[in-house]
């Protein structure tokens, strides 16, 4: 699509998607049935990530690899989507002013419901400078990843670095996982798709502490430039905030993602509830505490 033609209010095609349930077992519990059905779902939540991925479907197709060179994107996720349930993908120009472009998206379920909102935007030239990357030390994994909790959380300055190396099986795996069907990201030296981000950024937290169940609430940023086939990514950062809201334990994470050691790729804020108001991680809750 040229982006040229993206006059405010107009509507992009729908793009409907489903997710199947993973065949291995996953360590946060929440996306599978047992526990999410004990907690009052009606069965395995798809990851935020997953429903992420799915939303810069119809945004790189409509503002190309621009958008994943230096773009920027807020996501938010209201309600549950399910394994084997399609949902469509709802995209609209919000506002257009000279070169500068923002889409408004919304997943939402078969009734209606709406189940994740989001803006992606492609600024005017030229952006802000990237973050110096020497402010986003790395720092080894734990040995042993403690269970979660509020002190420990508070207590580290510096995250332990999850790493990925853009290796065809890593790239393949993911694109089939959340049914990415765009060619850019089969090419050679393609781009990394944009949802690869995210998912470090879950690790992020999940290989600094053993946590489950937890959920993904919401995630913004900007892109610095492409990750590609080949190279070795680090996800870097720290806990910018610990906070509750209705019970629940909640941490921000402020992240940046970086690629050989040197290259900036996107800077990115990471929320996610790591404690469900009363459970404690592993264990059910009442189902109203979503």
């Amino acid at each position: 699509m040229n982006p040229d033609a993206l006059a405010p209010g107009l509507a992009l095609p729908d793009y409907r998607v489903s997710a199947r349930m993973p065949a291995d077992p996953v360590e946060n519990k929440i996306h599978e049935d047992a526990l999410a059905r004990e907690m009052g779902f009606r069965g395995g939540l798809v990851p935020g990530v997953t429903v992420y991925a799915w939303m810069t479907h119809p945004v790189v197709e409509a503002l190309g690899q621009t958008w994943l060179e230096r773009g920027t994107f807020a996501v938010r996720f209201a309600r549950p989507v399910y394994f084997g349930e399609t949902v469509t993908v709802s995209t609209s120009v919000a506002e257009r002013s000279g070169g500068a472009v923002t889409l408004a998206l919304r997943v939402h379920s078969a009734d209606g419901e709406t189940c994740a909102t989001s803006t992606m935007a492609l600024p005017v030239d030229p952006a802000p400078a990237p973050p110096d990357v020497g402010r986003y030390p790395a720092a080894p994994l734990p040995a042993e990843r403690p269970p979660v909790s509020r002190a420990h959380l508070a207590g580290r300055s510096i995250l332990g670095t999850p790493e990925l190396v853009l290796d065809e099986a890593a790239v393949r795996a993911f694109l089939d996982r959340v049914s990415e069907s765009l060619d850019l990201y089969r090419e050679p030296r393609g781009p990394a798709h944009p949802g690869l981000y995210l998912d470090l950024a879950n690790r992020a937290l999940s290989r600094n502490v053993v946590v489950s169940p937890w959920i993904h609430v919401e995630s913004q940023g900007r892109h610095l430039g492409p990750a590609r086939r080949g190279e070795r990514l680090e996800m870097r950062g720290r806990v910018k905030s610990l906070f509750e809201r209705k019970g629940h334990e909640f941490v921000e994470l402020d992240l940046l993602l970086v690629a050989e050691g040197t290259r900036p790729v996107a800077e990115i804020r990471h929320v996610a509830i790591y404690q469900l108001r009363g459970a404690a991680p592993g264990r059910a809750v009442e189902p109203s505490a979503r």
